[in-house]
């Protein structure tokens, strides 16, 4: 059990909570906030979603979550903000007056969901005005789903908001005091109930040692899913989201190899600035890669050392040559990440070892990323299949070929035989046809729900073919341009 002190809508609270309990239950439950509505308690539908602030630069910036998926205690020193704090003194947000004026609700169950996640649009463009772009618009909804008006009023409430004046209530930028925000008791009476939120590497991996059976949570975006879906107890955690050295990203300058070490609690939107500059393919990826909701809670760390053989950024990591930090009271050691997956949900990490870090070399002069995801839905969905292919042209020679899989084999992996069909090859249909004989030596995939054997065999082909056009013919499209790939 642990007490955790933080602001709901200004107001100071302290709650004692067992260690799985959800934003969404201490709202509903605890302290009878019923105007947050549980959907699909899977992260999907947006219907819960809440915003959580932190004080950046003397202000609060404030992200979206998905409350049925978010550990309560992760709100310890933080702004929670529902829809009930919303309006000031009878006068409503500009997120709400605006689905008001537009007709953005209907039965209004997804409502406030909707509203939160405006709510965070709209503060972030106070904060650092922009252009309101199409894209920038998708991404802040694309979380949140509607059954009953369709999204065209809400999109012209979001685009009608801003003309609507507002004026912060007194409590936006309010903090707890230090002595409230910077300790959490934690009670550990019960034998079977374990918790701890370390804020220190060195401490993370004591912990590791002394309670080798507890899960590790960050963002808690898939282990949560344990409790909503499968309804297991979560009561043996250890929460690394406050470890300061797993929260960072430094440029490593070397004479050899270049590169950025990623701290495994490091969320998708906090990459995205660095991807944008340096792996614009990646940085589109992750549009795909869940909703807003999803992408501001879980990390690169969480997405590796869960191992699953669908997750969507392992593929694209080890076709850029990922290398991995791994931490224990002995020390650190480094691997690369081809070799840190050994069989489906099984890796190289000891009992007693964290993911630490992430190395991402810098990529080489001329070097190129394409990465291409198969998935029922185009946003907002897990990868059926997904293919990530790292290569260097010169002189019409495609070299430094490095190809990775996820959904072909029980582990994210690469496609050596068909890597080596490549290498030194020059860009003619023939070399890719026998990459694509090759795949046949590199995989032998399995079917389940998201597709056969024989699916994901020509998916993977295809895709083969897709790059064979886009290296063949450079300046055309390969498909019909759209904004998620």
């Amino acid at each position: 059990m642990a007490t955790i002190a933080f602001l709901l809508n200004g107001t100071p609270q302290r709650c004692y909570v067992s260690p799985d309990t959800t934003i969404l239950t201490l709202l509903r439950e605890h302290l009878a906030h019923t105007g947050t509505k549980e959907g699909c308690a899977s992260g999907d539908c947006g219907a819960c979603t809440v915003a959580i602030g932190e004080p950046t630069a003397g202000r609060q910036h404030f992200t979206s979550a998905n409350a049925c998926i978010t550990p309560a205690h992760q709100l310890q020193g933080r702004h929670l903000v529902t829809v009930e704090g919303l309006s000031e003194k009878g006068h409503l947000h500009p997120a709400q007056e605006a689905m008001i004026e537009c007709h953005g609700s209907q039965c209004g169950f997804c409502t406030p969901g909707i509203v939160m996640s405006l709510f965070t649009l709209h503060n972030d463009l106070t904060q650092r005005p922009s252009p309101l772009t199409p894209e920038r618009l998708e991404a802040a909804l694309g979380g949140n789903l509607c059954r009953c008006t369709g999204y065209r009023p809400i999109r012209d409430a979001a685009l009608r908001m801003n003309d609507i004046a507002y004026q912060c209530p007194q409590w936006f930028d309010a903090s707890l005091p230090a002595s409230a925000s910077d300790t959490q008791t934690i009670d550990t009476a019960e034998p079977a109930s374990f918790f701890a939120q370390p804020t220190s590497l060195a401490a993370l991996t004591q912990l590791r040692q002394s309670a080798p059976q507890a899960r590790l949570v960050a963002g808690g975006t898939d282990l949560w899913l344990e409790s909503t879906q499968r309804l297991a107890t979560l009561d043996q955690l250890i929460d690394v989201s406050r470890v300061a050295e797993l929260l960072t990203v430094e440029e490593a300058v070397c004479e050899d190899q270049g590169g950025w070490w990623i701290g495994a609690g490091v969320t998708y939107t906090q990459l995205e600035p660095l991807f944008d500059k340096h792996f614009p393919a990646f940085a589109h990826l992750l549009h795909r890669l869940g909703s807003q909701q999803i992408r501001n809670r879980g990390t690169l760390g969480g997405n590796i050392a869960n191992a699953s053989p669908i997750g969507d950024t392992p593929p694209v990591l080890l076709a850029l040559g990922a290398q991995l930090e791994l931490a224990s009271v002995n020390g650190k050691r480094y691997l690369a990440l081809e070799d840190f997956f050994l069989d489906y949900k099984k890796t190289a990490l000891a009992t007693d070892e964290v993911v630490s870090r992430i190395f991402i070399p810098q990529p080489v002069d001329g070097s190129q990323l394409r990465v291409w995801k198969l998935s029922k839905r185009r946003e907002d969905d897990i990868s059926a299949l997904l293919g990530a292919f790292s290569y260097r042209v010169e002189q019409s020679v495609i070299r430094d070929v490095r190809i990775a899989f996820g959904g072909m084999a029980a582990t994210p992996k690469r496609a050596l035989a068909a890597e080596a069909a490549l290498e030194g090859s020059a860009i003619t249909r023939q070399a890719f046809r026998a990459a694509q004989q090759a795949l046949e030596d590199d995989f032998q995939p399995m079917s389940d729900v998201r597709g056969s054997h024989h699916y994901r065999q020509q998916a993977a082909q295809n895709l083969i073919e897709r790059l064979y056009l886009s290296l063949s013919a450079p300046d055309q499209e390969v498909m019909l341009h759209a904004y998620a790939h």
